[in-house]
C-alpha cells in the first residue's frame, strides 16, 4: 500500500467517525444513537463532530461508576475489534495517529530514541492503561459510588485538540473557566505536538493506553503482517521506515506493530504483505516485543 493511499484511508476514517458538521459550526456534541457504538480508535466522544464513542473513554465510565456492573458491552466491543484488527486500527484508521504522521513529515532533524531509553518507555502506554484507565476509577468508584475519568481529564492529548479547542472557539463561557487542568491538557498536547516533529508517532509509542490494548492482540488478530523469508534480501529498508522502529523481519506481530503498510510500500522484493490468519509465508523469530 502507497503512503497516499494509507493517507486518503486515515483522511477517509476520520471524516466518517467525525462526520457531524452541525457540531464544529454551532459548538455542540452529538448525542445520537451511534454514539452508543465505540469506534476501534482513541476518538473523543465530546469531539463536536464525534459519531462514535472513544472505548477507553467508556470503559473508564463503565468502571467508574460502581452501581453499572461489569462492562460486558464494552469488554465485549473491545474483544472483537482486538480479534479482527490488532493494532490495524491505530496504523489506518485513528485520527490523531494521523495528526502525528502530518507532523512527522514538517522537515526537521529526525531523531531515534536509544533502546536504552526507547524500551523502557514503551511500558509506560501499558502503565496508562492499567492505572489510568481501570485501577483508579475501580478503587475510587469503590469508596465514592463514582469516579471521574482519569485518563481523558489528565493525559489525553486527542481530546484536548479534538473537543477542548474547538469547543472553547465556540463557546465564550468556556473560556472563562479555564483553568489549570486545562492549561496542563494543553501543555501535554503542545509536548506531544512538538515530539511528533522530530519523532514518529511518540504518542502511540509511549502512552496510548488503547494502542498497548491492541498491542496485545497483535500475535492472535485476524489480520496479520505477513513476511516472505525466502525472498528478503535483508537490506532493512522496512526496518529503517517503520514508524514505530519494529522490524518486521523479526518479529511480524511485534506488539509494536501499528500494521500501516509502511514497510510494504518500502520492500523492494515485496517480501511483506498484510493477509488473514497465522499461516503461510510469515516467519516469527525472538526479537522486540
Amino acid at each position: 500500500m502507497k503512503v497516499r493511499t494509507q493517507r486518503l484511508i486515515q483522511v477517509a476514517a476520520a471524516a466518517v467517525m467525525n462526520g457531524y458538521a452541525v457540531g464544529f459550526a454551532e459548538g455542540k456534541i452529538f448525542t445520537g444513537p451511534s454514539k452508543a457504538v465505540c469506534v476501534p480508535v482513541l476518538n473523543c466522544y465530546s469531539c463536536p463532530g464525534a459519531l462514535g464513542a472513544c472505548p477507553i473513554g467508556a470503559l473508564q465510565a463503565a468502571f467508574g461508576s460502581s452501581g453499572r456492573g461489569v462492562p460486558f458491552y464494552v469488554l465485549g466491543t473491545l474483544l472483537l475489534f482486538g480479534i479482527l484488527l490488532g493494532r490495524l486500527a491505530c496504523g489506518l484508521l485513528c485520527p490523531f495517529g494521523l495528526i502525528q504522521d502530518l507532523l512527522h513529515r514538517i522537515p526537521s532533524p529526525k531523531l531515534r530514541v536509544p533502546k536504552r531509553i526507547d524500551r523502557p518507555l514503551r511500558w509506560a502506554k501499558y502503565l496508562v492503561l492499567v492505572v489510568l484507565v481501570v485501577g483508579l476509577p475501580l478503587v475510587v468508584a469503590a469508596a465514592n459510588g463514582y469516579a471521574p475519568p482519569f485518563f481523558c481529564e489528565f493525559l489525553c492529548p486527542a481530546g484536548t485538540l479534538e473537543a477542548g479547542l474547538p469547543l472553547l472557539a465556540l463557546d465564550p463561557r468556556l473560556q472563562a473557566q479555564i483553568g489549570w487542568l486545562f492549561n496542563w491538557k494543553l501543555a501535554v498536547l503542545i509536548a506531544i505536538v512538538v515530539l511528533a516533529v522530530f519523532i514518529h508517532r511518540p504518542f502511540c509509542r509511549y502512552l496510548c493506553p488503547l494502542g498497548g490494548l491492541w498491542g496485545l492482540f497483535n500475535r492472535f488478530s485476524l489480520v496479520q503482517l505477513k513476511w516472505a523469508e525466502d525472498s528478503c534480501v535483508h537490506c532493512e529498508k522496512c526496518a529503517k521506515a517503520c514508524p514505530m522502529a519494529a522490524d518486521p523481519t523479526k518479529t511480524p506481530a511485534s506488539a509494536e506493530c501499528i500494521r500501516c503498510t509502511t514497510c510494504i510500500s518500502v520492500c523492494p522484493t515485496n517480501s511483506l504483505r498484510l493477509g488473514l490468519g497465522t499461516k503461510g509465508e510469515t516467519k516469527e523469530t525472538k526479537g522486540q516485543p
